[in-house]
């Protein structure tokens, strides 16, 4: 028994240094050899924070987005482009234009609605080039910037409002100002260090009168104060050096957020909507500035954290339109309210823009992205041209060809669509359907039966979702008689066995098991949180009672399940993690649980983000934990390779501020991870010791939850607001080794690929606004490594002279020869050839010559353009350097597949291709025939010019030049038709070309070629021989004798005697 378990340990030990034997230092520049693809619901929009349309020409927009950039388009939204993509967060709130200079634009980062799912930003950003590149400007730790004010006089005084951090006191928080745009700023009023100010407005007469609202809030985990005693409307009037909390007519006591906004047509007018308790809550009206309020109604936003911002119509006095679930609109200066028009839009709105010149016109942002109205808000256009969906979770299925992909969105349900699609245009909206409403979260798909769908919505509303028939039947777990009611999260659990297709999981406090897909349910543990009583928990240092403001609305319960993971390699082996921190597991399916002890450097009651049992070993798991609601931006994740008895960071070199959300290991190379985190999306190739950051194809932007798609071997990422995103065929990730990276040259392993014919999509012309996603690149993806590159001539000339300006030596003129080398040097390529499965080079793909990771695509075609039948292929890799080719013996063979999609297929592919290739072969002989026609052409044109003026060329030759001139006219008609005749609309009979393009378009079906194709061919064929005989004695005869009378002539026309190839 001793020596086994000796023998045991030694194995262990062994795998252990084979799996930590990679390389040491990954160069972070492999990355950038693999490009994400983007898929995006377009017709599903994201939250709009805030909207700017430039005062100089409103063509131009700026959308402010609360997770998802910043967007400009400059077509008044027929197209937009990212402006904010690379740059320190990715959550915006308030966007500003200088009233005085468009090209200068303010961005305030972090979302300045305060829910459960926001984001935080970096500080304030400027742009001094109308948006096209920012430059941050300080204020780091405000977090959520409120309002941004340009003083209207003057551009380099900026005030900014920063409400400060929703999670935790203290921060850059306040009212704070600059004096020269933003170079320094100072804070010129300052309430607490929970306390910050969402709100300024500015009398325009003196905007040295500023009036701002002050905001204290907090949220946790299932908690929330929504308000307290520094809440209030304070006004300056000597541009902040001195400030008064007014009082008059307003409430006191616990206030929440507060919106102001002052009247454009009487200055003197200030709206005010205070959140507060039931008695103070409401609608308030200023005649003077501020000095004195009345209440004018009792009206109060669904959720003041939310919304809260008032909108005065710029064309009718005391018309205040309100943001809020659905927009109220008053007339009356606050005494009534109705509801909006709100049909064929989103609702939960968030920012109105006016067009000053057209009262009808209006923009709305919302939780669905931008909406425009032309008469009123009668009816409302939609733009859904932008990717900003925000998704929590991301489910995948097991669909052929094509595997589908899974999402629950913020407040815009549940979808699911292709991951590609056989057509050109990519995925369309088209594509997309909805599987449940609401709020979506995870979706989980049947291995077996792609329409088997569960989907859920807020609160562990769970459905099956049947997609043949399109109906939904719900099968949410219930209490049973008696039993307390059950504490679902926002954003709960769910789990399709891998051991059994039928077997569900699903948690709120406790976990629950289907094993006849939701039919029933049994609850498998107890409550496995800690329960604790969120009413007894400090906040903002003390416990606050019953009538605290907004005191834990639209909050998820606490003590809920939120991590679920069952092992696919031991059935019954399942981990929960909560959000108070614990992880339980059962090595029984749920008849005995364990809770884990805590891990010593996770604060304790930490949200477990993410549970993951290893794809390779059964006693291997790993957890992620995020407490950045509690301030903490850490990154957490763990190992444990006992079964959660003890645990290691991983979290190598992830830097200090990269909170995350989800962590997924290969399947088949245990030591490479992926991981999801707040600002992107990582890898590791040694286990969690080092990681490297995906760049290409994807922003800065949060990456909520993973999957991998086991047959094709792609990662999936749920991003919170760009949609999905894929990375096609990770593989070549599993071979980098040190070994690997120390070779000169490196082939990785080529998927197989699928031939099928790409359909034309789109369906019509539909204008720049109409959308899609793009398809991976069609056919064969060949992945290589170059350890070291090769630069052109002027390359290394210019950094050898970089180098000796550094070191401040003089850079003297090359030789005149070196430098003609350059200027005739042909860039370096990589050269991948393809061999057919006799050994047969049939087409080359090149790539560029540079260091590192690169990918080209093969269109599985020939070198004719014909595309090649199913079996096996050869890439063998070559490289050619200043006109040297250099062959190497490093060479991938793979497999091309036909997808057989076709309803009428050909039945003897070799005879297709052999009829392909001949007519393709004369097709291209009738193309070399058209071109040196052409060249004969232009050369008679010259020489005719040529016998005008030559005292050499007699009379004579000027008429033979002319009947040369129309032979050939003749000889262009029997290739290509009567160009005169089809122009006047005339019929004319197929010419020999437009015979061969009907023959050859058979290669765009992967059908059998036509008779009709057949016999285009057999007479092109019989039509081009005699017309090549014809021409071909015409050179001889007539062609020869004119060229050698041009020559002897002294003129400078050489005419082209190449004769038409004959078959």
């Amino acid at each position: 028994m001793t020596r086994t378990i000796l023998l045991s340990i030694c194995l262990l030990f062994l795998f252990s240094q084979t799996l930590w034997a990679q390389p040491t230092e990954i160069p972070s520049s492999l990355a950038r050899g693999f490009t994400l693809r983007n898929l995006t619901p377009y017709q599903t929009g994201g939250r709009i924070a805030d909207l700017e349309v430039d005062p100089n020409n409103r063509a131009i927009w700026f959308a402010a987005v609360a997770s998802g950039n910043v967007w400009r388009t400059k077509n008044a939204g027929v197209t937009w482009d990212p402006v904010f993509d690379n740059y320190g967060s990715y959550s915006t709130g308030v966007v500003k234009i200088d009233p005085n200079n468009s090209n200068i634009v303010w961005l305030g980062t972090g979302e300045n609605n305060a829910q459960r799912s926001v984001s935080k930003g970096d500080g304030i950003y400027k742009s001094v080039d109308g948006g096209s590149t920012w430059t941050n400007m300080g204020l780091k730790t405000s977090e959520h910037i409120g309002t941004i004010v340009v003083d209207p006089r003057n551009s380099e005084v900026v005030y900014v409002a920063a409400q400060g951090s929703v999670w935790m006191p203290g921060g850059e928080r306040g009212l704070y100002k600059t004096t020269d745009g933003g170079s320094t700023w100072e804070r010129i009023l300052h309430i607490s260090e929970n306390t910050g100010i969402s709100e300024i407005i500015f009398d325009p007469r003196n905007p040295d009168i500023l009036l701002v609202s002050s905001y204290q809030r907090r949220r946790h985990p299932g908690v929330l104060v929504a308000g307290g005693p520094d809440g209030g409307i304070w006004k300056t009037t000597d541009a902040g050096q001195n400030w008064e909390k007014l009082k008059n007519g307003l409430p006191g006591g616990d206030l929440g957020r507060i919106g102001l906004a002052i009247s454009p047509q009487q200055p003197d007018v200030v709206y005010a909507l205070i959140a507060g308790t039931d008695d103070t809550k409401g609608f308030y009206r200023s005649a003077n500035l501020g000095e004195n309020w009345t209440k004018m109604s009792d009206y109060m936003v669904i959720d003041a954290q939310y919304y809260m911002e008032l909108y005065p119509d710029p064309h009718q006095f005391d018309k205040v339109y309100s943001v809020n679930t659905l927009i109220g609109v008053t007339e009356d200066g606050g005494r009534t309210f109705r509801n909006m028009n709100n049909r064929d839009m989103h609702v939960d709105h968030h920012d109105i823009v006016f067009d000053p010149d057209h009262p009808d016109h209006i923009l709305i942002g919302n939780d669905g992205g931008i909406y425009e109205t032309w008469d009123g808000t009668q009816s409302w256009r939609f733009f859904d041209n932008l990717p900003l969906t925000q998704f929590y979770r991301v489910g995948i299925d097991n669909a052929y060809p094509f595997y589908n992909v899974y999402g629950g969105t913020q407040d815009n349900a549940t979808l699911g669509g292709p991951s590609q699609s056989i057509s050109r245009g990519g995925v369309g909206n088209s594509d997309w359907f909805v599987t449940t409403g609401g709020d979506g979260f995870q979706t989980r798909v049947d291995p077996d039966d792609p329409n088997i769908v569960y989907s859920q919505s807020q609160y562990g509303n769970l459905v099956r979702y049947d997609r043949k028939s399109q109906e939904r039947i719900s099968i949410k777990p219930q209490p049973g008689a008696g039993e307390a009611p059950l504490r679902w999260h926002w954003n709960a659990p769910l789990l399709i066995s891998p051991h059994s297709g039928s077997r569900l999981y699903f948690a709120a406090e406790r976990v629950f098991r289907s094993d006849n897909r939701g039919h029933s349910w049994t609850a498998v543990s107890d409550d496995l949180s800690l329960n604790r009583d969120r009413n007894r928990l400090e906040v903002m240092d003390r416990v606050w009672g019953v009538d605290a403001v907004f005191k834990n609305v639209w909050t998820s319960p606490m003590g809920t399940i939120v991590a679920l993971d069952e092992s696919p390699l031991t059935e019954g082996l399942i981990y929960a993690g909560t959000d108070d921190g614990q992880i339980s597991v059962t090595r029984d399916g749920g008849t005995n649980w364990e809770r884990l002890g805590p891990i010593r450097s996770v604060p304790e009651h930490t949200y477990v983000a993410d549970l993951h049992a290893s794809r390779t070993d059964p006693n291997t798991v790993f957890a992620v934990f995020n407490n950045h609601k509690f301030g903490d931006y850490r990154p957490y994740i763990y190992r444990s390779d006992d079964a959660g008895r003890s645990w290691s960071s991983i979290a190598g070199d992830l830097p200090e501020g990269e909170y995350l959300w989800s962590v997924y290991q290969d399947h088949v190379r245990p030591e490479l991870l992926f991981l999801g985190a707040e600002y992107g999306l990582y890898f590791s190739l040694n286990g969690g010791r080092q990681w490297t950051k995906f760049s290409r194809g994807i922003p800065t932007i949060a990456i909520r939850d993973l999957e991998i798609q086991q047959r094709e071997d792609d990662l999936v990422a749920a991003s919170f607001g760009r949609g999905f995103y894929i990375l096609d065929d990770y593989s070549p990730l599993r071979e980098i080794t040190q070994e690997m990276l120390d070779r000169e040259v490196y082939l990785f392993p080529v998927r197989e690929a699928l031939q099928y014919v790409e359909g034309s999509g789109g369906g019509g012309s539909l204008g720049a606004t109409a959308m899609s996603s793009s398809n991976p690149r069609f056919g064969a993806q060949i992945t290589y490594y170059l350890r070291e590159g090769t630069k052109t001539l002027k390359q290394q000339r210019r950094e050898a002279e970089a180098a000796k300006v550094k070191a401040g030596d003089p850079v003297y003129y090359p030789d005149w020869e070196d430098l003609a080398d350059e200027r005739m040097e042909q860039s370096p390529r990589t050269v991948i050839s393809i061999f057919d499965a006799a050994g047969n080079k049939i087409n080359t793909v090149t790539g560029p010559l540079a260091k590192g990771i690169h990918r080209v695509h093969w269109d599985l075609e020939d070198h004719n353009g014909i595309k090649v039948t199913a079996g096996t292929y050869t890439a063998r890799i070559a490289t050619v350097v200043n006109g040297v080719w250099r062959d190497t013996d490093i060479s991938q063979s793979f497999e091309v597949k036909l997808l057989e999609n076709a309803t009428i297929p050909a039945s003897d592919l070799a005879d297709r291709t052999a009829f392909l290739q001949q007519a393709t072969a004369l097709r291209s002989e009738v193309r070399r025939s058209q071109r040196i026609l052409s060249s004969v052409s232009e050369e008679i044109s010259r020489a005719i010019s040529a016998a005008l003026g030559s005292p050499q060329l007699h009379g004579e030759t000027y008429e033979k030049l002319i009947t040369l001139e129309k032979r050939l006219h003749q000889f262009r008609l029997s290739l290509e038709g009567n160009e005169l005749m089809t122009e006047k609309m005339e019929l004319i009979p197929p010419a020999i070309t437009s015979r061969l393009w009907n023959a050859t378009s058979a290669n765009r079906t992967s059908s059998a070629p036509t008779e009709t194709q057949r016999e285009d061919y057999r007479i092109a064929e019989q039509e081009y021989a005699s017309l090549a005989a014809e021409y071909n004695r015409f050179v001889q005869e007539e062609l020869t004798p004119m060229a050698k009378q041009l020559n002897d002539a002294g003129t400078s026309v050489i005419l082209t005697l190449q004769q038409f190839g004959t078959r």
